[in-house]
């Protein structure tokens, strides 16, 4: 099983921006190359950071108005909600340790 959730705009306050832990959430749709291309890294991060924290995934096209709501211009977006807010932000794909070290100090 996935250590990665499936975000929709139904539970995403409650599910992240309620988060007793850090969120990683992936900014993604089906038909972007990179946003594949960076997917097994996101589950890896899951299953190797599941005790420090929580991972979704939030479909731009299902989900249009989250994703305007935190000013997502390109994808893959990933934003790190820490408290309810969002604490850090990596735009593109990139490697799993740039991912990590944008990321460690909220950790």
């Amino acid at each position: 099983m996935s250590a990665v959730t499936e975000l929709t705009a139904d539970v995403f306050d409650t599910e992240v921006l309620q988060s007793e832990k850090p969120y990683l959430v992936d900014f993604w749709a089906s038909w972007c190359g990179p946003c594949r291309a960076i997917a097994p890294l996101v589950e890896q991060i899951a299953d190797e950071y599941q005790d420090r924290l929580s991972v979704g995934k939030l479909n731009v096209d299902d989900e249009q108005m989250i994703a305007q709501r935190y000013r997502v211009m390109s994808i893959p977006t990933i934003i790190l909600f820490k408290d309810g807010e969002a604490a850090a932000v990596s735009v593109g794909a990139v490697s799993k340790e740039e991912l990590l070290r944008r990321f460690e100090q909220h950790l």
